[in-house]
């Protein structure tokens, strides 16, 4: 489960205790050759991390968090932050540190690896693997499940929606509504499906759980959690389906993890070959394989069974750079009383 706003808000104060939770390849940030700071979950990223080590022949020491607070912690580090790569879960975060200046620009050939829309617009970061919100539905309540999230705030589907408003994703969509449609606009539509009595669970399983059980009918969730479901139980095991919104709905937001190095580090040499190991067709796959995600370098396609091609997906057009502005979406998750 995602932390709440507060406790979110106190990531700079919290800087210290964070200090304190290194994990991973390495035993040692100070002996390391490289200090990832990674938002991704150790559960998922952990195995292939240790390849990385591996790869790049050098000790590796990986501090997980949060990727909104480990990139305000970044920030408050400043050039003293023994940071040398940060692998974040989402593009939002890397654009908060883009924005302030504290990214390296990456080589070209990196970036070439990755279509300009899962990579930063100034060139200092670039999208490792690639999810899309979806509408989780129950096929013996629903039908047919909407097309657009704004369906979400009829009366038809009073009290029978799932979502996690803490979840990092769900707020990265949150964001991206607010840059396609205003703020005005989307806080009309969090109103909205706040007084549909919207049920809040504690993450993304629970919602595909509920779904799948009838306890609600519609659920908001990422692609993947299904499919790692289908993959550990079989499909005559899930109760639940997935609808891919199209029409470049909000709801079909496809964001990206990704990496940035972190500018004037003196491990950018070996944090270089950390992204290039990223973008190899070794990490690609294991994202395809292991975690349900998109691949996005060239020349590595997923090959989970029946999820649509990257290609296929009618999501919005939008820069990913610009879900940076988190702290104005939390605020906003907190005046209509959702965190």
């Amino acid at each position: 489960m995602r932390r709440p706003l507060v406790r979110r808000l106190a990531a700079v104060a919290a800087a210290a205790v964070l200090a304190s939770l290194v994990a991973g390849c390495g035993s040692d940030e100070d002996d390391a050759g490289l200090v990832i700071y990674s938002g991704r979950n150790e559960k998922l990223v952990k195995p292939l991390l240790e390849d990385l080590e591996k790869a790049i022949g050098t000790t590796v020491a990986v501090r997980y968090g949060d990727s909104a607070e480990l990139s305000a912690q970044i920030l408050e580090e400043g050039e003293k932050t023994k940071a040398g790569l940060f692998f974040s879960q989402d593009a939002g975060a890397l654009g908060a540190l883009s924005t302030q200046g504290r990214l390296q620009k990456l080589p070209q050939a990196s970036l070439d690896r990755v279509e300009a829309a899962f990579r930063g617009g100034n060139g200092d970061w670039v999208g490792t693997s690639g999810r899309v919100r979806v509408i989780a539905y129950n096929p013996g309540k629903v039908a047919k499940a909407p097309d657009s999230v704004h369906e979400l705030t009829k009366p038809e589907w009073k009290g029978k929606i799932g979502y996690v408003p803490t979840n990092a994703s769900f707020q990265s969509f949150v964001t991206g509504m607010r840059v396609l449609e205003g703020d005005d606009a989307t806080r009309t539509w969090l109103k909205g499906l706040k007084a549909n009595d919207a049920k809040v669970y504690e993450n993304n399983l629970k919602v595909l759980e509920a779904v799948g059980e009838g306890e609600v009918s519609l659920g908001l969730v990422n692609h993947y959690y299904w499919y790692e479901q289908v993959a550990e139980k079989g499909e005559d095991k899930v109760g639940a389906k997935i609808h891919f919104l199209p029409g470049g709905d909000p709801g079909a937001l496809v964001n990206a993890a990704g990496v940035g190095i972190l500018k004037g580090s003196k491990q950018a040499p070996v944090a270089q070959k950390a992204v290039d190991f990223l973008l190899s067709k070794q990490a690609q796959t294991y994202f395809a394989e292991e975690t349900k995600e998109y691949p996005l370098a060239a020349g590595v396609t997923s090959t989970v069974k029946g999820l649509p091609p990257l290609k296929s997906l009618e999501s919005p057009k939008i820069d990913l750079g610009q879900l940076e502005s988190l702290q104005e979406t939390l605020k906003m998750l907190q005046d209509v009383g959702m965190v």
